[in-house]
């Protein structure tokens, strides 16, 4: 960007009891909005569309007809000189254009020519995810880009490779590209698509009815060509008495990345974001532990900054002040109770339907009506609407529901994916 000078801001109630030693802080970051066309710095972008190409996609024809059509939508989406490549996936992946395996600078003839590639695509064959993901890994390599992404599309089971060589393949494509993931049908694994999205820094969906594709396909490209930043990290940086104790991202969906913290010097810890885009606002939820304080004593219990390489591209500070003012030692700052909320929201949607699919009706009941309840109190209308499809919902607030005895699948599987999506309380 022209303009690498992020907004950081941070949002906590600072005050502790005495003895107390958890400080929580919501940190929204939100990048420059430059007001000119975007283009992304450094070596540029590439693209890859990964279609599965495995025979239940002619069944019905609909969604390999579809799928085609929504290829076709997203190579016009394709921003003149970004390198891009289609793969055509079944138990093994197979490069569609270019056939050699290479990228292609996106300009009018080289759209043409893959559309003309994709519009043979046939299906036939089998499912194996971490095949796909491993050649786009290597043509990604192929070429000099900073900003690399994937589009993934199945309509199956990940049946031909093993639970393993997905997730050796999934390892072995973190920190090359980001992948937004996208599900047709009702005959795919929730999970084994989040777990892809989830590693990979991008999004899971369902598309229930075909016809869908299209739009989404355009949709998600033309955010992708959006992203100007690359490889941007949140460090967390805590003095010797105090350490990290999680970072999650909580807007615009919940992820959790403690698991990934990467060294970043002393008492200093980098948490991926992947790339970013301009007038782009995240939330993140992060909680620090220290050694407790005397009454009247203060510190500075962390600094957060969002960085790329050396770069420092914005900064905000945490506090710690001990006090034996109740009031202040108890309140809960509203940004923290919000995003606290909104997490137990997504655990509960999917512990409730784990329930379900096991046949414990009582835990999925209690599960789902707390769902129902810290919707309501969040003021979360997308979710709500999605649990009353799964849920009979007796009263929102106390969150009594009964179990639908009936559930359409593709209501279940929305539900699912889309648990993790949060909505924002005013600041």
């Amino acid at each position: 960007m022209s303009d690498l000078g992020f907004t950081v801001e941070v949002f906590q109630n600072e005050f502790l009891p005495a003895g107390g030693s958890d400080v929580n802080a919501i940190v929204t970051v939100t990048s420059p909005d430059s007001g000119q066309p975007q283009q992304p710095t450094g070596a540029g972008a590439a693209e890859i569309i990964i279609i599965d190409c495995s025979g239940s996609m002619g069944a019905p024809q609909s969604k390999i007809v579809e799928a085609r059509a929504a290829t076709s939508a997203a190579i016009d989406a394709i921003r003149d000189g970004v390198a891009f490549a289609i793969i055509a996936g079944t138990e093994r992946a197979r490069p569609v254009f270019p056939a050699d395996g290479r990228l292609a600078q996106a300009g009018g003839a080289s759209r043409a020519e893959a559309k003309r590639a994709v519009a043979d695509l046939r299906p036939g064959g089998g499912t194996a995810i971490g095949q796909w993901l491993r050649l786009a890994g290597q043509m990604f390599g192929s070429f000099p880009s900073e900003l690399r992404h994937a589009i993934l599309l199945t309509d199956g089971k990940d049946e031909h490779e093993t639970p393993a060589d997905l997730d050796a393949a999934i390892r072995a494509s973190e920190g090359m590209f980001s992948c937004d993931c996208r599900g047709v049908g009702t005959d795919w694994v929730v999970s084994e698509l989040r777990k892809v999205s989830t590693a990979l820094l991008g999004t899971v969906d369902i598309v229930p009815d075909p016809s869908g594709l299209a739009a989404d396909f355009a949709a998600m490209m033309a955010k992708a060509m959006g992203k100007q930043l690359a490889d941007v990290s949140l460090r967390v940086w805590t003095p010797q008495r105090a350490s990290v104790r999680f970072v999650k991202q909580v807007a615009p969906t919940v992820e959790d990345l403690t698991s990934r913290r990467g060294p970043a010097g002393p008492q200093a810890g980098d948490y991926p974001t992947g790339a970013w885009g301009g007038a782009e606002s995240r939330d993140y939820h992060v909680c620090v532990q220290v050694t407790p304080g005397t009454v009247g004593q203060e510190m500075l219990a962390a600094r957060v900054s969002l960085v790329v390489g050396a770069d420092v591209l914005g900064q905000g500070l945490v506090r710690a002040v001990w006090t034996d003012d109740e009031a202040l030692s108890t309140r809960i700052n509203s940004q923290v109770a919000h995003y606290t909320g909104q997490a137990e929201l997504a655990q509960a949607i999917q512990d409730g339907l784990e329930a379900r699919k096991r046949g414990d009706e009582d835990a999925a009941t209690a599960r789902l009506g707390r769902a129902v309840a810290l919707a309501a109190q969040s003021g979360n209308e997308d979710t709500a609407k999605l649990l009353a499809k799964v849920v009979d919902v007796v009263d929102a607030a106390s969150g009594t529901v009964r179990l639908k005895r009936t559930v359409d699948d593709a209501d279940e599987m929305a539900l699912d994916t889309r648990s993790t999506k949060t909505v924002r309380t005013r600041k």
